[in-house]
């Protein structure tokens, strides 16, 4: 349930920025992505700390098996790269998604996923016989992909002619 927290400031970056896109407000939507960003990288690392400082008793809260514990100390760092990604990347698809982009996102999270993190989850996974580990490994490929892309995308937005072409098709702007 703690990790959801993690998920709430995509939510708000999306309605935060396609409200300042609609209204105008080049700046006020810039900064809306910026604090945002900083919201959610202070929360994965947040988690991150609470991964390193209650290692033991994370494990120990779910099960008393030391061999599924010694397990679950060998996935953290994965568990941590996922946290990051999973938390800078969900906020870009919010700006995204607040641009009017939703069909971007989608391609994008698509393409990430079934052509680069998937190939390599089942080629590390079931070749290379890492099991749990690729999986995961794959699973963190799918997100750099995204997360990669998205910071493109989102570094190259040109805010004037989004705020330019949402006021001029205002009634029947569609992304």
């Amino acid at each position: 349930m703690v990790v959801y927290i993690t998920l709430l400031p995509p939510f708000a970056c999306s309605t935060r920025v396609s409200n300042e896109v609609g209204a105008g407000n080049v700046d006020r939507a810039k900064n809306a992505v910026t604090v945002t960003m900083k919201l959610s990288v202070f929360l994965a690392l947040s988690f991150i700390l609470l991964l390193i400082i209650g290692h033991g008793l994370w494990a120990s809260l779910f099960t008393g098996s030391a061999m599924i514990a010694a397990k679950f100390a060998a996935i953290t760092p994965l568990l941590m790269i996922s946290i990051v990604l999973d938390s800078t990347q969900g906020v870009l698809s919010g700006v995204a998604r607040g641009c009017g982009w939703q069909h971007l996102a989608a391609t994008t999270n698509l393409v990430a996923y079934y052509l680069a993190g998937m190939p390599v989850a089942i080629l590390l996974a079931f070749k290379l016989n890492l099991y749990t580990h690729g999986l995961w490994l794959g699973l963190i490929t799918g997100l750099a992909c995204q997360t990669s892309v998205m910071v493109i995308i989102t570094l190259r937005t040109k805010w004037s002619k989004l705020v330019d072409a949402m006021v001029k098709n205002r009634d029947d702007y569609v992304a």
